[in-house]
């Protein structure tokens, strides 16, 4: 099984920039693809961007690309994920997640870091 601890999050005022962190332990080799996704407050839970372990692909939510830049460690086994231009509406519960597969979910999931944009 994969652990995953995510770091980085805070308040931060419009405009402005913070990096999230996930670190993954245990039974890292076998990751496909790791991503992060969000939840505000009365809103469900989606998807902001993935990377895939091995040769680096990614793909990112719309509302987010062009901001978010999600990078990844192989050597730390450690995921990023770099947010700039931060807006009001990217106030959130962020979420690390894991699949071991191309056709599987994500079901290894962080306990969540807050970031919180003021306006």
């Amino acid at each position: 099984q994969v652990q995953l601890v995510e770091s980085g999050g805070g308040l931060v005022q419009a405009g402005g920039s913070l990096r999230l962190s996930c670190a993954a332990s245990g039974r890292t080799f076998s990751t496909y693809a790791m991503g992060w996704f969000r939840q505000a407050p009365g809103k469900e839970r989606e998807f902001v961007a993935r990377v895939n372990w091995a040769g680096g692909s990614t793909t990112y939510t719309n509302s987010v690309k062009g901001r978010f830049t999600i990078s990844r460690d192989s050597a730390k086994n450690t995921v990023y994920l770099q947010m700039n231009s931060l807006k009001p509406e990217d106030t959130a519960v962020y979420y690390c997640a894991a699949t071991t597969g191309p056709s599987r979910p994500f079901d290894v999931w962080g306990r969540g870091t807050q970031v919180t944009v003021s306006s």
